[in-house]
């Protein structure tokens, strides 16, 4: 797994970001759908006394979330930026779940964990992070035990082939360190990886609707209120992305989706 180093000491998810897309997708939130994106997710997994992993935790809402809700033995929550771990790990504290939680930060690379320590990889909206993925694919394969599954939700882009203007000027406009693959690349690197059963499954409707109510709510009936909280200057510039997204969201190449497979 790779990133920068100046991802990891300039953090994308700072203070000031972690508030506005709290603000826009719910408290605990770094992606949209919130809880009910997580639920859909999940929604074919036993949880009964799994070891869960949180690939790219956030602010930890996802983990607590499951941690709140389902009978799991333990969730692990691991990212590489400190502000968002040292928020998930208070907030557990606060909602009396940290028996039941952890959370890491560890530098970009192999993941900090030992072999078969997980039943469940779990992961939303944060692997495009990463360009390698079949080291990714890998690093998950050696941390779930036999039986173990991946059910993740990831921005996939929709081919394999250069991005086109309009997709370069929308990840150009998120200067947030995206390496998107196509659902073909998942597939190919889970299954290369020694990975069964894999599947991934398009959200581009579900998101595109979606980021057109965002964008009214940024636009027009909460402007106000994310420019006391956010900035004016800040929150112009989020709308001015949101119109880029919503065109590829068009188009198709820009498509979020769920991933999920299983280690024999």
């Amino acid at each position: 797994m790779a990133q920068t180093a100046k991802d990891v000491e300039n953090p994308d998810y700072d203070e000031h970001a972690i508030a506005f897309l709290e603000l826009l997708w719910g408290k605990g939130h770094l992606s949209p759908g919130g809880t009910d994106e997580v639920d859909r997710i999940v929604a074919d997994i036993d949880f009964d006394r799994l070891r869960v992993l949180d690939i790219g935790c956030g602010s930890g809402g996802n983990a607590l979330h499951l941690a709140r809700t389902r009978s799991l033995k333990h969730i692990t929550g691991f990212d590489v930026e400190g502000p968002v771990v040292q928020v998930a790990t208070r907030r557990a504290t606060e909602e009396g779940l940290a028996d039941r939680t952890s959370f890491v930060r560890a530098d970009p690379g192999p993941l900090p964990f030992d072999d078969d320590a997980f039943d469940l990889v779990f992961s939303k909206d944060s692997l495009l992070h990463v360009p390698d993925k079949d080291a990714l694919a890998a690093e998950i394969h050696r941390v779930l035990a036999p039986g173990g599954q991946v059910a993740v939700g990831d921005w996939m882009i929709g081919h394999d082939g250069p991005m086109s203007a309009e997709m370069a000027a929308y990840v150009a406009a998120e200067d947030l360190g995206f390496a998107m693959g196509s659902p073909d690349r998942y597939r190919a690197a889970m299954e290369g990886a020694g990975f069964t059963e894999v599947r991934v499954v398009s959200r581009n409707p579900w998101y595109l609707e979606r980021a057109k109510a965002e964008l009214r709510e940024l636009k027009d009936t909460r402007y106000a209120e994310f420019c006391a909280a956010c900035g004016k200057d800040y929150i112009d510039y989020q709308i001015n992305t949101w119109t880029l997204m919503i065109r590829v969201l068009e188009t198709g190449e820009h498509c979020p989706s769920h991933l999920f497979a299983r280690k024999p």
